[in-house]
């Protein structure tokens, strides 16, 4: 399903600021009836306050929201009921992250900044936004992170045995919102789509497979900007809802 794409894709002749909420995952890590971007804490779903985090920045011009194919109806139906100014369009996700993220590429036809967003992400803050769109002046590529504080174990192959242990000085963990221009990442997956290897982790990670020369800017995440994965997740994000 698609909302009729307005396309002011180019404002002033400069390149538009698009987010793209990545709202088609199925949940089963969760262990609840419903996906956990449906869940709601304080009256509003966890997909709401991730769609609200994008509509409110001023250098946002318009939204995607990648709905699961099997909630289309309710993903459409929260948004319609929200009272949303810039969500363009409402598409269906496939079975894999990267499909999803595919098909948003897909729907947009010219250049433009993309951020793409996890929907359950939902306290990602106006500074992350910003800063994301100030690197994508000098990058064509960025990853928000944040360093590791824990010592990583890397096992041998059958995971009873520590292989090595990376040095935490160079490690970092990945969130979102990922950013690119769309022509890049178009490109890698154009590349990689060919491959009979295809592999994709994020968005990220392609860019950096299938387009090893292109650089990726590590931008800075925040601890608060938390991913909604386990029940126990829903505690963390009611007391930062509170606060």
């Amino acid at each position: 399903m698609k909302i009729q794409y307005t396309a002011n894709s180019i404002i002033m002749n400069k390149i538009i600021n698009i987010a793209v909420i990545l709202a088609g995952g199925s949940g089963k890590r969760f262990g609840a009836d419903l996906p956990k971007q449906f869940l709601e804490i304080n009256g509003k779903t966890i997909l709401q306050y991730s769609i609200e985090a994008f509509e409110k920045n001023q250098k946002i011009h318009e939204i995607i929201v990648v709905s699961n194919p099997q909630f289309i109806k309710k993903t459409t139906e929260i948004i319609k009921n929200s009272n949303y100014s810039k969500i363009v369009a409402i598409l269906e996700g496939g079975n894999e992250r990267y499909e999803s993220s595919l098909n948003a590429i897909k729907f947009i036809s010219k250049e433009c900044n993309l951020l793409l967003h996890d929907a359950v992400r939902p306290f990602v803050s106006q500074q992350i936004i910003d800063n994301v769109i100030e690197a994508l002046e000098k990058y064509n590529a960025v990853s928000v992170a944040v360093p590791v504080s824990d010592t990583i174990l890397q096992s041998n192959e059958n995971q009873l045995f520590i292989e090595s242990v990376p040095n935490r000085n160079f490690l970092f963990a990945a969130q979102t919102p990922q950013a690119f221009k769309w022509s890049v990442l178009k490109k890698a997956y154009e590349i990689g789509l060919k491959s009979e290897n295809f592999i994709a982790t994020d968005d990220a990670s392609v860019i950096k497979k299938y387009l090893p020369n292109e650089q990726i800017f590590i931008g800075k995440g925040e601890q608060t900007n938390i991913k909604i994965t386990y029940s126990s997740d829903i505690l963390i994000a009611k007391l930062l809802i509170n606060k």
